[in-house]
């Protein structure tokens, strides 16, 4: 049914029963499994019109990169105790400075991903508006097959 499957976190609750799901379904079907944490990049904010803005300087950047390598490390590792505890080895990958709805869906198809699993708060109405859904841009705008989990 499905031979490559990439689960998704960052770390939180739900993205962590994302992970359990997913490394269950993947033991059950002996799939390939790949764990992938994105981490965004550090906002600017160049001020608009008569405001000003903030521009991190270079140490800045540096000290917020560090801070994203570590806090994906954590997330990954968390992961490799989950699959391991399963049984179940899986590749583990770290996208720094990225989107992650965009990277997901790229790395899904790069990598011949036939299922992207994923958790989700299932938020609705504004609260999903303002508050935005990376689950639900992987779903309006893949290809692959996605798994929600609540």
């Amino acid at each position: 049914m499905y031979a490559n499957i990439l689960l998704s976190t960052d770390g939180s609750d739900v993205a962590r029963k994302g992970v359990k799901h997913g490394i269950d379904l993947a033991k059950a079907l002996n799939a390939k499994v790949t764990v992938i944490t994105v981490t965004e990049p550090l906002p600017v904010d160049y001020g608009g019109g008569h405001a000003s803005g903030w521009i991190p300087s270079q140490r800045e950047f540096d000290a917020f990169d560090a801070a994203c390598k570590v806090r994906a490390g954590t997330v990954l590792d968390e992961a490799r105790g989950i699959a391991e505890q399963a049984g179940i080895s899986a590749e583990y990958l770290h996208v720094p400075n990225a989107h992650p709805a965009t990277t997901i869906i790229e790395t899904a198809k790069s990598g011949g991903c036939d299922l992207i699993v994923m958790g989700s708060h299932g938020r609705r109405g504004l609260r999903k508006l303002f508050l935005g859904s990376q689950t639900s841009e992987v779903l309006a705008d893949g290809s692959v097959p996605v798994l929600v989990v609540h």
